[in-house]
């Protein structure tokens, strides 16, 4: 067989590997988390994540497949890794929001659901969180607006659980 047939082969192995893996992965995780009773907002976070994962993984693979050097893979790893390092110490750039949206969704009380209060000075604000993304955290207030604040901000202000979300399966 030729280089070229061998590197086709391979590339779609890799890609029902992936293809299965992806519907698995979602299956798998939703049950296990449903057993955990974490409610959906960060199951579906989580379910992103192993997919971000998984389709890193896949890249790689096919690009070792299609004959990029170690070397070339190795820059493009490290330059990611960079990225989130420098994510870490950033505090108004937009990777600095989704370092903070992963702190606020493993390690801070607020859920999708709660009712908070922001305790800013200057823009007091009240109501229910109603959607956390990579970037911002949705609150709807009682009159109906829609809040937008930026992940990193709601890490610097001090946050008041007003009402808790029951837990929901």
């Amino acid at each position: 067989m030729k280089t070229f047939q061998i590197q086709i082969i391979e590339t779609i192995l890799v890609l029902i590997g992936y293809i299965s893996t992806h519907f698995l992965t979602k299956v798998f995780v939703n049950k296990t988390l449903k057993q955990t009773h974490l409610e959906r907002g960060r199951r579906k976070m989580i379910i992103k994540a192993v997919h971000l994962f998984s389709f890193l993984t896949v890249i790689i693979l096919l690009s070792a497949i299609w004959g990029l050097n170690q070397n070339e893979i190795a820059v493009f790893v490290g330059t990611i890794l960079t990225a989130l390092g420098i994510a870490f110490f950033a505090q108004w750039s937009l990777l600095s929001n989704i370092t903070s949206s992963l702190l606020l969704f493993f390690n801070h009380p607020v859920k999708i659901g709660d009712k908070i209060k922001v305790l800013d000075k200057d823009y007091p604000l009240e109501g229910e969180v109603s959607d956390l993304t990579s970037f911002f955290i949705n609150i709807k207030s009682d009159n109906g607006e829609t809040i937008t604040i930026p992940n990193s901000l709601l890490l610097q202000k001090p946050v008041s659980v007003i009402e808790k979300k029951t837990l929901s399966k």
